[in-house]
């Protein structure tokens, strides 16, 4: 059942992520400087690959979120989602921070990706309490 919490939990995540960079998109694309063709899809396309590989990332993540709940004995849907929240927030969020302020790369850019970061996070661990 566990492991079924996992892949729920990140496809929930991943599933934000395609909500939520289709709606800021352009934002996002301006902020990362990312050049884009005369259509306004990034240059060379974006690859299933990617897309795959950007799931197993947040498979990743969510596997890692149950083990810590676990050994935190994190059950209940609201400490899910309040420790969820707790780790996009503090501790993905500063690592995106300082990545963008050594890249030099406007802060826009990190709050559209911070705020996927918290929220997926958020959604990951409330979907990990719902089994």
């Amino acid at each position: 059942m566990q492991m079924l919490s996992v892949l729920v939990a990140a496809a929930a995540g991943w599933g934000l992520g395609a909500l939520w960079y289709g709606l800021l998109s352009k934002p996002w694309v301006e902020a990362s400087g990312v050049k884009c063709d005369e259509t306004g899809k990034p240059e060379g396309g974006q690859s299933p690959a990617m897309f795959a590989v950007s799931f197993v990332l947040v498979l990743i993540v969510a596997g890692m979120m149950r083990h810590v709940f676990e050994l935190s004995a994190i059950t209940t849907t609201g400490k899910g989602l309040v420790s969820g929240l707790g780790i996009g927030l503090f501790f993905i969020t500063p690592w995106i921070a300082l990545n963008n302020l050594y890249g030099m790369r406007p802060l826009k850019l990190t709050l559209i990706d911070a705020g996927y970061a918290t929220i997926a996070c958020a959604i990951i661990g409330l979907v990990l309490t719902l089994f």
